[in-house]
């Protein structure tokens, strides 16, 4: 049952990169609806939130997406596996999912300007771990742990690693 609720040491960054494009798709299709099409863009936004969420949690385990990712796509595109370490990924998909939580309460409360500006935010950031494989949240793990925030031991393999 622990290992169900762990998340995994090693990342794949391909299948990570195609989540990131999923999730700028989404944010960027969440944009272009968000004041036409009331009820997809809730289903977008709560399968976002839901899939941040499972991803923070249990890693790939519950997140469909990430399942669709790890199981269909990176074994049908054959695509060839690069692991990175987990932790700074998780602390991403964290920092995903605060936003992505605020766009789906901003959203719900009529506040549909900061949405907008919150989901442009979303998908800055999954374009560039999209398409040229630049993990900003990683980046922010990795000073958390050079200054100290974050203790060494969280991710050993991160000192090794060059983001």
């Amino acid at each position: 049952m622990k290992e169900f609720f762990s998340f995994p040491e090693l990342i794949n960054e391909p299948a990570a990169r195609l989540v990131a494009s999923a999730v700028m798709v989404m944010s960027l299709i969440s944009i272009g609806l968000i004041k036409l099409e009331e009820n997809f863009v809730l289903i977008i936004l709560l399968v976002m939130a839901y899939g941040f969420l499972a991803r923070v949690l249990f890693g790939p385990k519950v997140s469909p997406l990430a399942l669709i990712v790890t199981k269909i796509l990176v074994p049908k595109l054959n695509l060839e596996e690069k692991l990175v370490p987990g932790p700074p990924k998780r602390f991403a998909q964290s920092i995903g999912l605060v936003f992505s939580v605020s766009v789906l309460t901003l959203w719900l409360i009529d506040l549909n300007a900061m949405s907008i500006v919150l989901l442009s935010i979303l998908s800055v950031f999954a374009f560039l771990e999209a398409v040229i494989g630049y993990c900003f949240g990683c980046k922010v793990f990795k000073f958390l742990i050079s200054v100290g925030l974050v203790p060494e031991q969280i991710c050993k393999r991160c000192a090794m690693y060059e983001y």
